[in-house]
C-alpha cells in the first residue's frame, strides 16, 4: 500500500503533461511486468477471441482511469485526487447490480450517499473555472472508469495471471498514448526522470505485483479494506517531501468516503466468513 501509495505524490509533481508521463510510466512497467512474467513462465497467450478482446477493452478503460487521474493530481492536490479516487468502491457496488442485474442493498445506498456527502466536503467551490474543482471532477471520471474495468475484469477476464493482465494493460495504454506524443512536449528532462521512474518501479511495478502477491495470503474483501490506507499514505507522503497540508474540509470529506469504504470491505468480510 506504501508503494501503491506514491502515485499521487510522483503524479502529482512530476514535470511532465499528463499524457506523457501515463506513456512514459507505462513503459517503464511494462517492461518490468514483461521480465517478472518471462521469470515466473507465465503465459502471454490467451486462447479465447472474445476474452482476447475484453482484455483490450480493460487495458484502453486502464489507460482512461490513469490518464484522468494524473490530470485531477496536476489540477488540484494530492487529497482531492486520491480522495476522489477512491469513491470507486461506492460507484462499483450501485454499477455491479446495474450491470450485471443483482439486486441493489439498502446499505449500498447508504454508504454511496455518505460518499456524495464526502465529495461536497471535498469540493473547493462548485465552479469547473476552478482548477481544483476541475481536478475533483476528473478525478470522479477516473474512479467511474476504473470501476467498469473492475468490474469487467471480475466478470470476463478473471482466469488470466494478474501479471500478465497488467503487462497487458500497460502495453495497451503504451500503444494507444503512442500518437497522442506529437502533440506535446514527451521528452523528459533530467528533473522529471526519478519520477517517471518512481512511478513506473515503485508504484506499478513493484505495487502492483506485491498487491497480487497479498491474494496468496488474504482474501480479496481483506485486501480491499486494506486498500483503504492508500490515500493516507499518498497523502502523508505529499506532506513530508512537498509541504501540501490538506485543509479540514478535505480531511472531513476524506474521512467519510473512507469510512464508507471501510464500512463496506469489513461488511463483505463478515458476509464471507458466515
Amino acid at each position: 500500500m506504501i508503494f501503491i501509495g506514491t502515485s499521487g505524490m510522483l503524479g502529482r509533481f512530476v514535470p511532465l503533461d499528463a499524457i506523457p508521463a501515463v506513456w512514459w510510466r507505462s513503459v517503464i512497467a511494462m517492461v518490468l511486468l514483461a521480465g517478472f512474467c518471462y521469470w515466473k513462465g507465465y503465459s502471454f497467450r490467451i486462447k479465447d477471441p472474445k476474452r482476447r478482446w475484453l482484455a483490450i477493452l480493460a487495458g484502453v478503460l486502464m489507460m482512461g482511469h490513469w490518464v484522468l487521474y494524473f490530470y485531477a493530481l496536476k489540477l488540484s492536490s494530492v487529497a482531492i485526487g486520491m480522495l476522489s479516487i477512491f469513491t470507486y468502491p461506492a460507484m462499483t457496488t450501485l454499477l455491479e447490480p446495474l450491470l450485471l442485474k443483482q439486486r441493489f442493498q439498502v446499505r449500498h445506498l447508504f454508504l454511496a450517499g455518505l460518499v456524495i456527502v464526502g465529495i461536497y466536503f471535498l469540493a473547493p467551490s462548485f465552479s469547473l473555472k476552478n482548477g481544483a474543482t476541475l481536478g475533483l471532477v476528473l478525478g470522479l471520471c477516473s474512479a467511474l472508469v476504473y470501476s467498469l474495468r473492475n468490474i469487467l475484469m471480475k466478470t470476463q477476464v478473471d482466469n488470466i495471471q494478474g501479471s500478465v493482465m497488467m503487462t497487458y494493460q500497460t502495453a495497451i495504454t503504451v500503444i494507444c498514448l503512442l500518437p497522442a506524443l506529437f502533440f506535446f512536449d514527451a521528452v523528459p528532462t533530467t528533473e522529471a526522470i526519478p519520477y517517471i521512474v518512481g512511478l513506473g518501479l515503485l508504484t506499478t511495478a513493484i505495487g502492483h505485483t506485491l498487491l497480487l502477491a497479498c491474494f496468496r495470503y488474504f482474501s480479496v474483501s481483506t485486501v480491499s479494506l486494506l486498500t483503504c490506507v492508500q490515500p493516507v499514505y499518498g497523502i502523508l507522503l505529499g506532506m513530508i517531501f512537498f509541504k501540501e497540508i490538506p485543509g479540514w474540509s478535505a480531511v472531513l470529506g476524506g474521512a467519510l468516503i473512507l469510512s464508507a469504504v471501510a464500512v463496506e470491505a469489513l461488511a463483505t468480510v463478515r458476509a464471507q466468513r458466515r
